[in-house]
């Protein structure tokens, strides 16, 4: 299985930079309505939240011995939600929702609207591309770890289909934005490329950077960026969560549904991949 994983990587590479090229083609087509978006948002954000917990959390443990190794998985984990918490006050970059709805929920209507809109400058703007560039740098390190270190018919597949159903999300408002902004379909084509394209490079450098780092990047080291890893995508869960629990208290059980169908599919996958694996330790 070894020898395929360079082919896997780049399938999921491909797989990773059409989903974000399709999130920005579909901002370019026109907005998603708010019910529509507050569905994705709510199912990705179960999804993802079950990624954390049930894959990247319990593979970051497998590398790390003793208490003092567990205590050390918490850290790294808490300190990927504390970057990314800082990430999001820093660049406010996580906010996917540009229907006109979220502006009537979110600031008074189609002014408090139009006003979100006008404070969005051109530094403003580059500081959301930065935010949601380093927490797709992220992605990208999970995604190539994972590769190397599962086991199973699809190594890092679980990981890739989180990514995958984000990575639109991302796109799209980044795109809508700079749509809002006023930037020309060529800037905004070559943006949605180099945002579509940062992911895979640093997935593909994440796989063969613990390839050539031997048996301590396929240990501890493993283990610690997959703890942070693990944080990164609690916070980037919740960070699209939270907001719609305290401002939406319309299609409260549609949402919750979502919610809890993306969870439990996360179990679902990691329950076959667990069950994958012992088949194959058993031949």
């Amino acid at each position: 299985m070894e020898s395929n994983l360079p082919l896997l990587l780049i399938g999921y590479a491909a797989g990773v930079f059409m989903a974000a090229i399709i999130g920005g083609r579909i901002s370019e087509l026109g907005r998603m309505t708010h019910t529509r978006m507050q569905m994705v948002m709510s199912f990705v954000a179960g999804f993802i939240l079950g990624m954390a917990v049930f894959h990247l959390l319990p593979h970051s443990l497998e590398r790390i011995e003793g208490h003092e190794g567990i205590v050390a998985v918490a850290g790294w984990m808490v300190l990927g939600m504390v970057v990314m918490v800082i990430l999001l006050r820093v660049f406010q970059f996580h906010q996917h929702d540009l229907s006109p709805e979220a502006g009537d929920l979110y600031g008074g209507g189609d002014r408090g609207h139009d006003r979100g809109r006008a404070s969005i400058s051109s530094g403003s703007l580059l500081g959301i591309a930065l935010g949601l560039s380093l927490h797709t740098v992220t992605e990208g390190v999970a995604l190539g770890t994972s590769i190397t270190i599962d086991e199973g018919l699809l190594p890092g597949l679980a990981v890739f289909i989180a990514i995958m159903l984000h990575k639109p999300l991302d796109a799209y408002s980044i795109i809508g934005i700079m749509q809002s902004v006023g930037y020309s379909r060529r800037a905004r084509n070559l943006a949605n490329f180099a945002f579509a394209l940062l992911c895979p490079l640093v997935a593909a450098a994440s796989f063969w950077g613990v390839g050539m780092m031997g048996p301590l990047g396929e240990g501890v080291v493993i283990g610690y960026t997959l703890a942070f890893a693990a944080g990164a995508f609690l916070c980037i869960s919740l960070s699209d969560l939270l907001p719609e629990i305290q401002f939406h208290s319309h299609d409260r059980g549609k949402l919750l549904l979502a919610f809890l169908f993306g969870i439990g599919l996360a179990c679902g996958l990691s329950f076959i991949e667990g069950g994958t694996v012992h088949e194959l330790e058993a031949h």
